[in-house]
């Protein structure tokens, strides 16, 4: 884990949102994208991760139009789940 205390804090706050599926959404997509990241980037996480975790939801699964503040590169990334890694054996029931 990253020295740096504002690190340390976004990513504690990204996987300890309250609920396992908010978890591995928002915290998958730290763990993913952050290393890549500028001031910009950080900042707009950061103001995501104010927003209640069923709009977080809704707006990455696309039930959801997005606020218009987080419109963007960045919820483009977010919808992409690509960053979500699922229990073995549960991609074989989704088929």
């Amino acid at each position: 884990m990253d020295a740096d205390p504002y690190l340390r804090k976004l990513h504690y706050r990204a996987h300890h949102r309250g609920t396992r599926e908010a978890d591995a959404m928002v915290g998958g997509f730290f763990d993913r994208y952050s290393a890549d990241w500028a001031q910009t980037e950080f900042e707009w996480f950061e103001r995501l991760i104010e927003e209640q975790d069923v709009d977080i939801m809704a707006w990455a699964l696309g039930t959801a139009e997005p606020d218009p503040a987080f419109a963007g590169p960045m919820m483009e990334q977010l919808k992409r789940l690509d960053f979500i890694s699922l229990p073995e054996g549960l991609e074989t029931r989704r088929s």
